[in-house]
């Protein structure tokens, strides 16, 4: 068995870093096995090294070696590319064509950002994990192959289970081993080394002086965060080696390389984000205030109503405490502490409750209806459809934020006309 030494020089790894080592290591021993492999971590860390080692070190290194980008095929043809097609399956099949697990049939095909391939896709693969079995598109014959699968991806894939991105039984299937990557920003001692490495070739490439860092470039190298890994890192030596005039490079040039990620303050999520209740204007919230007015008003109403038909206060009371409590604010409610106190505010002509016909216990919410102007109906009109717009006409949401129920909201709508 090779010692994790010589395979770094044998495939050009640069770094020391132990996360990195155990990488290797795991990769080394699982090789002579047909395990499948998924190989994890950010773009750009160098995760299409791992299926490399792999395959070189196990009893297929004869056989074909495919690496596939399934973020880089279309969905619509990503299963004729996987698995082959007949003639005639679909527009432009003008002939019978072998898929890549065909192809690598007694060798090994690298599935690269296996997380994104489309969900009919994963079925298929899940099958060829399983049984070794595939289906060309197009055609009902059953064929088998003998491949070993590394798959890579910088997906998390626990988020896209859960978000029904990619299958549960499927991502078992793929990890039976799971090799993760470290982020170069995890691998501080390296990335000096990487760069220098870097200086290096595309000096040798470009036929010029090899570019050098000054002390303090090195600690800005050090201190950024390298979002984009090794391949971003590359790309920065190489900008600077054929830029720079002057091949002594300080942190200030340096600097003008590296893109600004900004501070490494504690972001705050959101903070752009309006609330469900949040109005956009002064005008809209004077709309809210109304439409509140109006809900209490005809909360005034009910309770009258009951005061008129129901001779017994105390009763009254009772039954409408919730009612009580919300038209008539905590500090108002030591004002009014028994039924009799209420009947005072809402005291009505005693023959308007015992002896007047029918009709004429109505005329007070009648005169009230009458003084409701037109305006507010408006208002509230206006208020329902910039609610409804705001939720992309949702009206459970549009109910919370108007702060009545979806049943009320339901009658105004059809009241409207909406």
């Amino acid at each position: 068995m090779e010692s994790v030494h010589a395979i770094k020089q044998r495939f050009g790894i640069i770094g020391d870093d132990p996360k990195l080592n155990r990488s290797i290591e795991k990769a080394i021993q699982v090789a002579p096995t047909d395990i499948s492999v998924l190989v994890t971590g950010e773009s750009g860390v160098g995760k299409e090294s791992i299926p490399r080692i792999i395959h070189s070190l196990s009893h297929r290194k004869h056989n074909k070696y495919i690496a596939v980008n399934c973020g880089a095929i279309p969905e619509g043809t990503i299963d004729s590319e996987l698995f082959g097609h007949e003639k005639g399956a679909f527009t432009g099949a003008t002939s019978t064509r072998s898929g890549y697990f065909e192809e690598a049939d007694g060798g090994t095909i690298f599935l690269d950002e296996v997380g994104e391939l489309p969900l009919p896709t994963q079925v298929r693969l899940l099958r060829v994990l399983e049984n070794g079995e595939f289906l060309k598109v197009g055609s009902s014959k059953t064929q088998k192959t003998d491949v070993r699968i590394v798959a890579a991806t910088n997906v998390k894939m626990f988020d896209a289970i859960k978000n029904e991105r990619f299958r549960e039984d499927l991502y078992y299937r793929l990890s039976t081993v799971e090799i993760n990557l470290p982020p170069l920003r995890d691998r501080k001692n390296d990335i000096h080394l990487l760069f220098r490495k870097f200086a290096s070739d595309f000096a040798t490439k470009y036929k010029m002086p090899t570019i050098r860092l000054e002390d303090d470039a090195v600690q800005n190298l050090l201190k950024y965060r390298w979002s984009g890994n090794i391949r971003q890192l590359r790309n920065v030596a190489e900008q600077i080696s054929v830029l720079e005039q002057n091949r002594s490079i300080s942190a200030e040039k340096l600097r003008a390389y590296l893109p600004d990620t900004g501070s490494n303050l504690p972001a705050v999520i959101g903070q752009n984000k309006k609330s469900e209740s949040d109005f956009s204007s002064e005008r809209e919230i004077l709309y809210k205030v109304l439409f509140d007015m109006k809900s209490d008003l005809n909360d005034l109403k009910k309770l009258t109503l009951e005061l008129m038909e129901n001779g017994n206060n105390a009763t009254v009371q009772e039954e409408n405490k919730s009612l009580i409590k919300k038209i008539y604010s905590e500090d108002d409610s030591d004002a009014y502490e028994s039924a009799e106190d209420i009947t005072e505010v809402l005291q009505l002509p005693e023959e308007s409750v015992v002896s007047s016909p029918m009709k004429d216990k109505y005329h007070f919410a009648e005169d009230v209806e009458e003084e409701e102007t037109l305006s507010l109906q408006e208002k509230e009109l206006e208020l329902i459809e910039k609610s409804l717009e705001r939720h992309n006409g949702k009206r459970k949401a549009a109910a919370k934020e108007l702060g009545i129920s979806e049943r009320t909201l339901y009658r105004k709508i059809k009241q409207y006309d909406l």
